[in-house]
């Protein structure tokens, strides 16, 4: 199996998708900051904030605005960091700078952002996706179908790697993607038993210590 077949990417693009933007609100879990912004892939968005987003933000309380056009979600992103300007703040360090992350962090707005997107959301007729991680089981359950192969196919070239190459030569990166994506899903509530493989799921129950 070449590294190629084995990409560490499951929840890919979706084509169908094109055209809807969102607007996104992410409180961070134990501190009251909130990161603002817009963007066409939620998903992917947050990735660049960090792999295991889903441990960074409270999906909980998390929400998401499909406004359908790119002049909307604009619009609607101004009035969010328009309203709030004096509760600024710095972005917390584990945020990647490199994904342009580090711009619309506020502090003590979670109460006030929340009631004011839920109200500018029902005047405007737009979708509220309310907590964000029924959204996001909803997104990843589309693709449930690939999650069997694409597991599979990561623990194989990590199981070839084991049996093949002395532990400096081993790229970690397959393992990490492949927790971090299971991780993903049993954190939105997905019922991994069903979707894996007996294998892969004996693995991941030995990665994360419960083997």
């Amino acid at each position: 199996m070449s590294k190629r077949e084995a990409q560490p990417g499951w929840d890919l693009p979706d084509p169908a998708g094109r055209g809807r933007t969102f607007v996104y609100v992410l409180p961070l879990c134990g501190e009251d900051l909130t990161k603002l912004g817009f963007t066409h892939d939620p998903v992917q968005r947050f990735r660049s904030f960090h792999p295991r987003f889903f441990a960074l933000f409270d999906l909980e309380r998390g929400l998401l605005v499909e406004t359908g056009r790119l002049r909307e979600a604009r619009r609607l992103e101004r009035l969010l960091i328009e309203r709030w300007p004096e509760h600024r703040a710095q972005a917390p360090l584990l945020v990647a700078e490199a994904a342009g992350g580090h711009t619309e962090w506020f502090r003590g707005i979670a109460e006030e952002v929340d009631a004011f997107v839920r109200r500018t959301a029902d005047r405007y007729g737009y979708p509220l996706h309310a907590p964000l991680s029924g959204w996001l089981r909803a997104r990843f359950s589309e693709r449930a179908d690939q999650l069997y192969a694409w597991s599979q196919r990561l623990l194989e070239m990590i199981q070839w790697q084991a049996m093949s190459l002395p532990p400096e030569a081993r790229d970690p990166r397959y393992a990490k993607a492949l927790v971090d994506n299971l991780d993903a899903c049993r954190a939105v509530g997905m019922p991994l038993d069903s979707l894996l493989p007996a294998e892969v799921l004996a693995w991941y129950a030995a990665a994360c210590g419960r083997g």
